[in-house]
């Protein structure tokens, strides 16, 4: 209770009343939501909820009962509480609980503001999809006797002041474009069009730029502006509208203020398509102004650098990123036709060589091609990047993932840090900077970045995903799990989100739960055998052979058509019991510096086997291996 301190010592009498009406208030709510009591601490409650959501929801009950009492009553007799919620393991004794989390829940009470509510990251990290209300950072706090500091969340409060004073304007969210050609088959230039502006954006160091798989969930979606910008955490946004017609574009485009949906700018647009990049540097421009934000001379020069001088070059460019964002091998390789017709025409077109470099590292990644010289060739599609662009980051994000395949840790770190400075709005450097500091057992750092990641791409399955892993590796293992569930909820249809949460599950030994997801992955991921190796590792493990044994057999079947990575099979016989079988792949994989043998290590083999002392020591090998 704000105040109530004070108030006992001005008038003890009606501190009491007021404390009894409080208890009479709010006990009632917290049986609504599940909410146990543990106990009272003078003017202060302390409750326990099985799930953060139902925590969040009671306290948002509480705060709009008190809200509406208090619109009847004098500033005199309102009542005002703080109320923090936080996340986290506790110790029951008699009819108490104890534990670091009740400390830090009571240390960040005093932060939330009277009448409001403040949430830990953790709580955010369970509640941000699924709570109708905006939740804003206040920041990492450092409280009294918690080390290291916690990232705060208020929640936006419906009847609080004006939530655009909360909603950071400089935080922002660039819609799909829609397309308005006469052709369908024109909208992957709309959609280009978003994601270059995107980029631009993100050149402006006082922006923070949502990534393009987040904002490209809401293509057709319909919403309104002021959801999205809920949704989003945004206090702005940039929408509009293309219609290509031969070598002729006219571009609308607004800049909305997120809240009150009222537009800040809008402009129009008629040009050639050899105009086209200087359109979206003048968006880029106006909306810098429009939000006040001064330019320095680097940034002003980054976002109106012509990326390539043939117009034919960029539109394959454009056709080539559509296609690459599908993600599936077939689509992969027609956006490697693009690209590569791209550079044909232009050869100093770096952008074309660093869209060929991810595209191979796609099929790397899902283990669509034999790596067997792949990985020179992306290491010329990227250096041939840099030769032309030095300051790229999405090139030096490339070769940085590369340089993991390779194992070189080390080195792909520098990299990593490198796109990092250049461009701190690339989620996917983030993304797969969290991935390598696994590989240092730096597992909260590793959270940090993947939580950057998410911030910026916050709708992204495969971010949604890897946070998931993140918090599993650090320890948080409900929480981890909570977030891989959440991640296939984004999208139920995306296997590698059943595959991991099914994986996950194996490895802390809840074979049926994992099975079930592993099998949804597997009918998702047809001819794919990760899914099809992780069912016949569970089911060996489970000492269930047989079907372990039909799993290994639809393996070798697909291995007659499509690569199967060394270290999948390695993981089904060992899991057979055929250890030196097991071993022999494990070691081929090694040899050939497989990245397949990371996730087998990372998901898998590590935790089950730590007894095998052979295996063991071959897979720290290859973590400190420095070549």
């Amino acid at each position: 209770m704000v105040g109530y301190t004070a108030l006992s010592q001005k008038n003890e009498q009606r501190a009491m009343l007021q404390l009894d009406e409080h208890r009479k208030l709010v006990r009632p709510i917290f049986s609504r939501h599940n909410g146990h009591e543990v106990k009272t601490i003078g003017d202060a409650f302390l409750v326990e909820f099985a799930s953060a959501l139902e925590a969040v929801r009671c306290a948002f009950d509480i705060q709009q009962c008190l809200h509406e009492l208090n619109s009847t009553r004098t500033v005199d007799d309102r009542m005002l509480l703080r109320i923090s919620v936080h996340v986290g393991d506790v110790i029951h004794s008699g009819n108490d609980v104890y534990g670091d989390a009740v400390n830090v829940a009571s240390r960040m009470e005093p932060l939330a503001s009277p009448g409001g509510i403040c949430v830990s990251e953790q709580v955010y990290d369970h509640v941000r999809n699924k709570f109708e209300f905006p939740l804003v950072s206040l920041g990492r706090k450092e409280l009294k006797n918690v080390g290291g500091g916690v990232e705060l969340y208020r929640v936006v409060l419906p009847w609080e002041a004006e939530a655009e004073t909360v909603l950071d304007k400089q935080r922002i969210a660039v819609l799909p474009f829609d397309s308005l050609s006469p052709d369908p088959n024109d909208e992957y230039f709309a959609d280009g069009l978003t994601e270059e502006l995107i980029d631009r954006l993100c050149q402006i160091g006082g922006l923070e730029v949502i990534a393009r798989t987040s904002v490209m969930s809401y293509k057709r979606k319909g919403k309104k502006a002021a959801e999205i910008a809920r949704e989003l955490s945004v206090g702005s946004l940039v929408e509009g509208s293309v219609r290509k017609a031969g070598n002729k574009v006219r571009v609308t485009a607004q800049l909305i203020n997120g809240v009150t949906e009222g537009h800040l700018w809008s402009s129009r647009y008629d040009k050639s398509l050899d105009d086209i990049f200087a359109v979206q540097s003048d968006i880029a421009e106006q909306v810098s102004d429009a939000l006040k934000i001064r330019l320095l001379p680097n940034e002003s020069e980054a976002i109106k650098k012509k990326a390539t001088v043939s117009t034919e070059a960029h539109n394959l460019f454009l056709k080539g990123r559509h296609f690459f964002s599908q993600r599936n091998p077939e689509s992969v390789q027609r956006a490697i036709i693009c690209f590569e017709q791209a550079v044909e025409i232009d050869p100093l077109f770096a952008l074309a060589y660093v869209g060929l470099a991810d595209c191979y590292l796609v099929l790397l990644d899902q283990s669509a091609v034999e790596p067997t010289g792949i990985d020179q060739k992306i290491e010329s599609l990227a250096g041939r990047a840099l030769e032309l662009d030095s300051g790229l980051a999405e090139a030096h994000a490339s070769l940085a993932n590369l340089l993991q395949n390779r194992w070189n840790w080390k080195e792909a770190e520098a990299e990593y840090k490198r796109a990092i400075e250049l461009n701190p709005n690339y989620a996917t450097s983030h993304h797969w900077y969290s991935i390598l500091l696994t590989r240092f057992d730096k597992f909260d750092q590793a959270l940090d970045e993947i939580r950057i990641a998410h911030r910026l791409d916050p709708i992204s399955p495969m971010v949604n995903v890897n946070l998931g892993l993140r918090l599993v590796e650090a320890g948080h293992l409900d929480e981890g799990l909570e977030q891989l569930r959440s991640s296939i909820q984004l999208d139920p249809n995306f296997g590698q989100g059943h595959a991991q949460l099914g994986a996950t599950y194996v490895g802390m030994g809840r074979y049926e739960e994992g099975i079930l997801e592993l099998e949804k992955a597997d009918e998702i991921m047809a001819g794919s055998p990760w899914a099809k190796a992780l069912l016949a590792y569970t089911f060996g493990m489970k000492g269930e052979q047989a079907k372990a044994e039909n799993y290994l057999k639809e393996i070798e079947n697909l291995a007659r058509t499509k690569y199967v990575p060394s270290a999948l099979l390695g993981t089904v016989y060992f899991a057979l019991g055929q250890k030196e079988k097991a071993l022999e792949l494990f070691q081929r994989a090694y040899d050939e510096r497989s990245i397949a043998l990371e996730y087998v290590r990372e998901f898998l083999v590590y935790r089950p086997i730590r007894e095998d002392q052979r295996i063991r020591a071959l897979l720290e090998r290859m973590v400190s291996n420095q070549r």
